[in-house]
């Protein structure tokens, strides 16, 4: 069964051809990022306009790099929520198009569950509904979206924490733009943060909030810029720091930073696998990517921890095919009078 899957919930256009619910035929992704890097953010409107323009050849490239044509396409499944409306409609109504024109159902997707499937798609391992079986413990972390979902079995979950303010993608955006990083801010955040020791400044705080497994980074936000300004790090003054001081403590400031953040996350993240007896622990959306978040883990999980490669992080259409499979699987189909649903939950 080939499964092909289309991704447009925010910035970036994609698109994925998936076989069987795991293997990975196509996986397709046009970026947006240079464009908004510009604004710090993304722009809505804006990345609704590249979506049209960059759908056609993404769809085209996409066939190509599975070898096969539309005609062999079973399914086609789109995300229709959570996400931007603008962006939402363009992947959505291209779908419908398809799905219409080739006479193949329609599946349509939340992306928050696509992000859990990614770890459907990671080669020459098992899935992780055979090992190591259910219930999993699912961080889901993204600019949108800091979510600790249970995953009881394929299209069971239940919405066990989440972030009370800002995502921990949000997070990195806005202090990355406190200390004068480029955008995306996780990335950068985790480029400049290479190297530093971590101690020479104090510990930011961390929001654990008692008897609760949501979170909220809006405190550790504040508290970086209020430090960044005592350092003379924001604004940038000249007068009281040279370059080689400034990287230095914008360095030492993003490490601390990280650490924050991935500290409150690992440690909730472990205290829910173990509230609900989880035999597993998978990681998903573009947060996930973090290289000290993917490090820390590791380290502190006694139980098997599945994390899907970087591409598969990030917004993709391969892990929207993926679980449009098992939606299948289950008789989950649509017609083509589905709507978007920018606030879609999960569990």
């Amino acid at each position: 069964m080939k499964i092909l899957g289309i991704e447009t919930s925010c910035d970036e256009t994609a698109v994925g051809i998936v076989e069987d619910g795991r293997l990975l035929r196509a996986n397709v992704i046009s970026s947006q990022v240079d464009l908004h890097a510009r604004y710090g953010g993304v722009v809505p409107e804006v990345a609704s306009r590249q979506h049209v323009r960059d759908m056609v050849p993404t769809l085209e490239k996409s066939l190509a790099d599975g070898g096969i044509a539309l005609e062999d396409v079973d399914f086609v499944a789109a995300t229709y929520g959570p996400g931007l409306a603008g962006s939402l409609i363009t992947g959505l109504n291209t779908a419908k198009a398809l799905s219409f024109s080739l006479g193949v159902p329609l599946v349509g997707v939340n992306h928050l569950e696509g992000h859990i499937y990614a770890s459907w798609l990671i080669e020459g391992v098992d899935s992780p509904a055979e090992s190591p079986g259910f219930p999993l413990a699912c961080l889901i972390a993204s600019g949108g979206h800091t979510d600790l979902i249970l995953m009881e079995g394929h299209g069971i979950y239940k919405l066990v924490g989440r972030t009370r303010d800002d995502a921990a993608g949000e997070a990195f955006d806005k202090a990355a733009r406190i200390l004068g990083l480029g955008f995306p801010g996780g990335p950068e955040i985790q480029r400049v943060s290479q190297g530093a020791s971590g101690t020479e400044l104090p510990a930011l705080p961390r929001a654990w909030m008692k008897d609760t497994l949501d979170f909220s980074f809006s405190g550790v936000k504040t508290a970086l810029l209020h430090l960044a300004q005592s350092k003379g790090v924001y604004p940038a003054d000249t007068s009281i720091l040279d370059k080689v001081q400034q990287a230095h403590l914008v360095r030492e400031m993003a490490a601390i930073f990280q650490e924050s953040l991935v500290d409150v996350m690992v440690v909730k993240l472990i205290e829910m696998a173990k509230q609900y007896h989880a035999k597993g622990i998978v990681l998903g959306g573009g947060v996930a990517a973090n290289a000290r978040l993917r490090e820390v883990v590791a380290q502190r999980s006694t139980l098997p921890v599945i994390i899907p490669p970087p591409v598969l992080c990030t917004d993709n259409g391969a892990m929207i095919a993926a679980c449009a499979y098992y939606q299948v699987q289950r008789g989950e189909q649509f017609g083509l009078d589905l709507d978007i649903d920018p606030a879609l939950p999960l569990g």
